[in-house]
């Protein structure tokens, strides 16, 4: 198939899942337990790294990830490796607790890829792996990927890519997307920019749309989520916590919706995790295990 600027549009991407680096697995465990969120049993990659993900019934997930072999990937960034090659970057410029990536879902990561090129917002090559998945009842089977990577030119503290599963796991997810925080979907993600116009169709073009997915409010409208691209000032006066110094694009926030707010909040207390509540939402700064603001709001 010829990928042309002619058959770039296509449909708009759902969110997928999003990448949280982390020092260790341990700690993201014990942080994202504490917040009543079930986690799933480890994932190791083939150049390196390892996860430890949260399933949501809405299809989207969170990646925790951390280097579970320094050398493998080391080894890997220098094959080219542009997946580990990034989280290598974050981890040099930020430390290893933040949000590097939010990832579109896609049935052709191929021709993500060529877009990208077209685009001129290719991030590099693209990357096939597999890896085993278990789950909760020790059933085990083999997932595959291809991934496609886009980024701005002056984009280092983010990328995002599109994720295509070429073997999805036959297992039943159910008692990994049961939580005790009733958080039942990934609402939007936030993130700031000192050009929010600029970044917000540099992420239009990563998620497959144009124009009509670009909002004039700084918010991307996808299938499944809302990409909110804000200012730092602006970030920090809607939800009264710090989003850092100037920047060309960092992703700051997520958004859940939860069946029970007030349930949150107590699950919240009972855990003694700090957090506030603004504009009716509840906000949970990043710690050590939680890369980003996790901000909780009604489902309804």
């Amino acid at each position: 198939m010829m990928h042309t600027a002619a058959n770039m549009q296509r449909p708009v991407h759902p969110l997928d899942h999003i990448v949280l680096p982390t020092a260790t697995l341990e700690s993201a465990e014990a942080r994202l337990a504490a917040l009543g969120f079930t986690v799933a049993p480890r994932g190791v990659h083939p150049f390196g790294t390892e996860n430890c993900c949260v399933y949501l019934v809405d299809g989207t997930f969170l990646e925790p990830l951390a280097v579970a072999d320094a050398e493998v990937a080391a080894q890997a960034i220098m094959a080219g490796n542009v997946f580990v090659a990034r989280d290598h970057m974050y981890r040099e410029d930020h430390g290893a607790e933040g949000f590097s990536a939010i990832v579109f879902g896609t049935d052709d990561a191929d021709h993500d890829h060529h877009a990208y090129v077209e685009a001129g917002i290719s991030a590099g090559e693209k990357l096939d792996f597999s890896r085993p998945f278990t789950d909760r009842s020790g059933k085990s089977d083999t997932v595959s990927f291809r991934l496609a990577f886009a980024s701005g030119r002056d984009t280092p503290d983010a990328f995002v890519f599109a994720c295509q599963r070429i073997n999805a796991p036959k297992v039943d997810r159910a008692a990994l997307q049961a939580h005790a925080n009733g958080v039942a979907a990934i609402r939007g993600i936030v993130a700031v920019s000192d050009d929010p116009a600029g970044q917000q169709a540099l992420l239009a073009k990563a998620a497959g749309g144009g124009k009509a997915l670009a909002l004039p409010n700084g918010q991307l409208a996808l299938p499944n989520a809302d990409v909110l691209v804000m200012r730092p000032d602006e970030f920090e006066a809607k939800f009264a916590i710090g989003a850092g110094g100037r920047t060309a694009l960092r992703f700051a926030a997520v958004i859940f919706a939860v069946a029970d707010l007030g349930a949150t909040e107590r699950l919240l207390v009972s855990s003694g995790i700090k957090h506030h509540l603004q504009g009716g939402r509840l906000v949970v700064p990043p710690a050590p295990g939680q890369g980003a603001a996790f901000i909780f709001e009604d489902l309804k």
